[in-house]
């Protein structure tokens, strides 16, 4: 595959990495969501997870001081367990643009984990976040409005399978390549949270 963008920085982002297991579940959700014969682009299994800051173009020489911030923030952060439950889209179910899957247990935590990444990176620059953050795993974008209608319907009625639990050990920084037939994930750091397990 030809790689795109290789002039510019690393762009990257912060995420909590989706175990096997729930990758594996929300491919079957996808499949079963094709079966609405909408047109959409799905998020590869294997790249699926849960963006807590995307950060944009960084110069190589900036990561190390990165890295460094996150470390701080969270170095007092402890483990946590989430569930994903609701099924849902952006703007909304009756005009599905951005398909995802929501949190249940753990949002609060997982919130206050992206606020104090926010709080940290603000003294290296970077913006603090205008809209409130709102946890949640994107697994498709729709590209026209073919069968929308059925896509919709689909998503109001679908049960989701259970359990769809995790634990949370630690934060990856994740470099992201652009390529012609889709983004290579590749994480640049793991930074583990502390081992105290917390609700």
């Amino acid at each position: 595959n030809r790689i795109l963008m290789q002039n510019l920085g690393l762009r990257t982002f912060i995420a909590i990495e989706l175990d096997q297991n729930l990758q594996k579940i929300l491919e079957r959700i996808q499949s079963d969501l094709l079966k609405s014969g909408a047109d959409v682009k799905w998020v590869e299994p294997h790249n699926i997870h849960l963006t807590l800051k995307f950060l944009g173009e960084l110069e190589g020489g900036k990561i190390e001081g990165l890295i460094q911030a996150m470390e701080t923030g969270l170095s007092t952060y402890p483990a946590f367990s989430f569930d994903l439950t609701p099924l849902g889209a952006f703007p909304k179910v009756e005009h599905p643009k951005v398909l995802w899957v929501g949190v249940n247990s753990g949002k609060k935590q997982i919130q206050q984990l992206a606020d104090s990444l926010e709080d940290n990176l603000k003294t290296l620059g970077f913006k603090k976040e205008k809209k409130e953050f709102r946890p949640h795993v994107t697994i498709g974008r729709v590209r026209s409005s073919l069968n929308k209608f059925a896509l919709s319907k689909m998503l109001k009625n679908y049960s989701l399978p259970q359990p769809m639990a995790q634990n949370v050990k630690e934060i990856v920084l994740f470099k992201s390549t652009l390529t012609s037939s889709g983004p290579i994930y590749e994480a640049l750091r793991k930074i583990p949270l502390t081992k105290n397990n917390g609700r």
